[in-house]
C-alpha cells in the first residue's frame, strides 16, 4: 500500500476555548489532487496554514510520508517539501518574470570577492521550468507585473516545483479570475499533478475542483462534512453539501419567477 505524502487525522485547532477546526481528516497522495471545498469562515485558512508550518494542531495528528510529525515553523514544513502558495503572491511586480522566480533563492557564481549573481543561469534556467510546465514566455526580462493574474499563479507553480516541492498547497488561485484564466491555472494545476506532486487545491468554487480534484474535504464552520474520494461524490453532490442542500432548494424556489399580477379592466 502506498505511503501518503501527507495525512491528517482528526486534527483541531482551538485559541483557548474557541475552536476553529474540529475533527479534520484527509490525505494527500502524490500525483493527486485534494481539494478542500468550503465558503468563507469554513476552515480552509487554518487548514492552509498548519499545513504550511505557521500553526500547530492543538488537537489530532499529522504525518508526513508516514512518520507523524509537528512543524514548529514554515521553513519546516519547506523542509519537508511542502510549498504554499498564498493568493496574494509574494511578487515584486516591478521586477522581471526570472528575479521573481529566484527571489531569495538567487543563482551565483565565482567565490569570495568575485562572487557574483550568475544572471544568465538563471535567465536560462526560469524560461526552461515554466516551458516544462507549459508556459511560452519570450521574454523573462519582462516585469512579472505585465502577467495576467493565471500567468503569475503558474509562475509561482513552477517555482515551487523546481526548488522541489514534493506537496504543493494552492490557495483559493482562481477566486480572482475570469473563466479563461481560471482555465489555465487548473491546466496548471493538471500538470503539476502528472509530475508526481500531491497537489492541495484550496477552493471554494466546486465547478474548479471537480475536474481536477481525485479527493475532495468539505469543511462548514471549522467542521468536516466529509472526505470523499472523486468516485463516491458527484459534483451536484458536492455543490448542494457546500450549498446546505435544502436551503438552496429554498433559495431557489424563493427567486423563481412569477407571472407578474396586471390589475383588471
Amino acid at each position: 500500500m502506498t505511503v501518503p505524502l501527507i495525512e491528517i487525522r482528526r486534527v483541531g485547532k482551538s485559541y483557548g476555548s474557541v475552536a476553529v477546526l474540529r475533527d479534520v481528516s484527509t490525505q494527500i497522495a502524490a500525483g493527486s489532487v485534494t481539494c478542500v471545498l468550503g465558503d468563507n469562515g469554513a476552515g480552509k485558512s487554518t487548514l492552509i496554514k498548519m499545513l504550511a508550518g505557521v500553526h500547530a494542531p492543538t488537537a489530532g495528528r499529522f504525518y508526513v510520508e508516514g512518520r507523524q510529525t509537528v512543524f514548529d515553523s514554515p521553513r519546516a514544513a519547506l523542509d519537508a517539501g511542502i510549498a504554499t502558495v498564498y493568493q496574494d503572491l509574494a511578487v515584486v511586480p516591478l521586477m522581471s518574470v526570472w528575479r521573481n522566480f529566484f527571489l531569495g533563492s538567487e543563482l551565483t557564481r565565482g567565490r569570495g570577492p568575485f562572487r557574483r549573481l550568475d544572471v544568465a543561469r538563471m535567465r536560462r534556467t526560469a524560461r526552461d521550468e515554466l516551458f516544462r510546465m507549459g508556459i511560452d514566455l519570450r521574454d523573462v526580462d519582462q516585469p512579472i507585473g505585465t502577467l495576467s493574474g493565471g500567468e503569475r499563479q503558474c509562475v509561482a507553480i513552477a517555482r515551487a516545483v523546481y526548488f522541489g516541492a514534493k506537496v504543493l498547497v494552492l490557495d483559493e488561485p482562481t477566486a480572482a479570475l475570469g473563466v479563461k484564466q481560471s482555465a489555465i491555472v487548473l491546466r496548471y494545476i493538471a500538470r503539476a499533478r502528472d509530475r508526481g506532486l500531491g497537489v492541495v487545491f484550496i477552493t471554494h468554487n466546486p465547478h474548479h475542483a471537480y475536474p481536477v480534484g481525485d479527493r475532495f474535504l468539505l469543511l462548514n464552520r471549522g467542521r468536516s462534512l466529509g472526505d470523499f474520494p472523486k468516485a463516491e461524490v458527484t459534483l451536484a453532490e458536492l455543490t448542494a453539501m457546500m450549498a446546505g442542500g435544502s436551503e438552496l432548494e429554498s433559495l431557489a424556489g424563493e427567486l423563481e419567477r412569477r407571472p407578474a399580477l396586471h390589475p383588471e379592466e
